[in-house]
């Protein structure tokens, strides 16, 4: 079988304290048809230096400074002068299993284009892992071990940023980095799955993703208190809402109203309904809250669900199920 280039994009700022380790498990791939595409978004540690270093013996390291700013402009550039085949992408803080590209290339030539493989992930800290970071661990493995990722699209980014890899031509079909939206991980899975492609199963951990005190996704204003509403409101506008069902919201928290907001002012109707009988009859935004159990006299609802409690997202599952409703096709759970 042949052997096709994978590009690996990896921007870096300010991680000297993990680059060598990156890097190293990078150059320990059992899968050496690799080119690493490594931009500087403006450090201002010895990051640069570190990589310079690594690229003077390795001609397969191609180093660049971003002419731009930040890591949307970062991936922009390491894409623009890439040659691979295959398009994925690695975070300088992070290690590769030594197996890594070589099972994802080895899924994606078996599966063929429109499909993204996948791995499993597992957080590694020095201090111990956070336990939000363990329990999304928990939950994407889950996902990805059946390739079932995108069912849960609403919830939480499912496909990990420095964790997948597909063709290039199907990354430039989808828009590639040219979207400004943050996060653009998460708006690049979106774009995956509008255009109907399918995760790989993957039962291997070929990832470590790195938790620290400074890491991005604790730290910038993009992530920060940010549920990701609007992004997630777009796509379900552009994809799964069906104009033709009567759309409702359940939960009267703040995702709830927040998402009532977005509605209101791209004056898409709905009904709004929960189960606190103290919010029940109540006004707000100018609608009417009312008990959940109006769903059994809509003859054809579309529910976006607001509830994050995991026990109380199965009793409002075994709810719909009685109801004959159907993921996706009839409710989503924004969470």
């Amino acid at each position: 079988m042949r052997h096709p280039v994978v590009s690996i994009l990896t921007p870096f700022k300010n991680t000297s304290s993990f680059l060598e380790a990156c890097l190293e498990s990078i150059l320990n791939q059992t899968y050496s048809h690799w080119e690493l595409l490594i931009v500087d978004d403006h450090s201002s540690d010895d990051s640069y230096a570190i990589v310079e270093k690594f690229a003077k013996t390795d001609s397969r390291i191609r180093l660049f400074k971003n002419s731009g700013e930040g890591i949307i402009e970062a991936l922009r550039l390491a894409f623009k002068n890439s040659k691979g085949k295959f398009i994925t992408r690695m975070d300088s803080d992070d290690i590769m299993t030594p197996d890594k590209l070589e099972i994802l290339v080895q899924n994606l030539q078996k599966y063929g284009r429109k499909h993204i493989a996948v791995g499993q992930v597992k957080y590694f800290a020095e201090h111990g892992v956070n336990p939000g970071y363990k329990r999304y661990e928990n939950w994407l493995n889950r996902l990805t071990q059946s390739g079932a990722n995108f069912t849960e699209i609403y919830k939480e980014c499912v496909i990990p940023s420095p964790n997948w890899m597909a063709y290039k031509d199907d990354l430039l079909q989808v828009g590639a980095f040219d979207h400004d939206d943050y996060p653009e991980d998460y708006d690049l899975t979106f774009r995956f799955y509008q255009a109907g492609f399918k995760c790989i199963p993957c039962d291997n951990v070929l990832h470590f993703w790195r938790d620290y005190s400074t890491r991005t996704s604790r730290t910038h204003i993009h992530y920060a208190q940010n549920y990701f509403l609007a992004i997630k409101m777009k796509y379900f506008l552009a994809v799964d809402h069906n104009p033709k069902k009567q759309l409702v919201i359940w939960g009267a928290g703040y995702k709830g109203k927040e998402i009532a907001k977005y509605l209101i002012k791209r004056k898409v109707p709905f009904d709004w309904v929960c189960d606190n009988p103290k919010k029940i009859g109540k006004t707000i935004y100018g609608q009417t809250m009312k008990s959940f159990q109006m769903l059994q006299s809509i003859k054809n609802p579309q529910s976006i669900i607001t509830v994050a409690n995991s026990s109380a997202q199965k009793q409002i599952r075994n709810y719909l199920d009685t109801l004959e409703l159907k993921s996706i096709k009839d409710y989503i759970f924004v969470c």
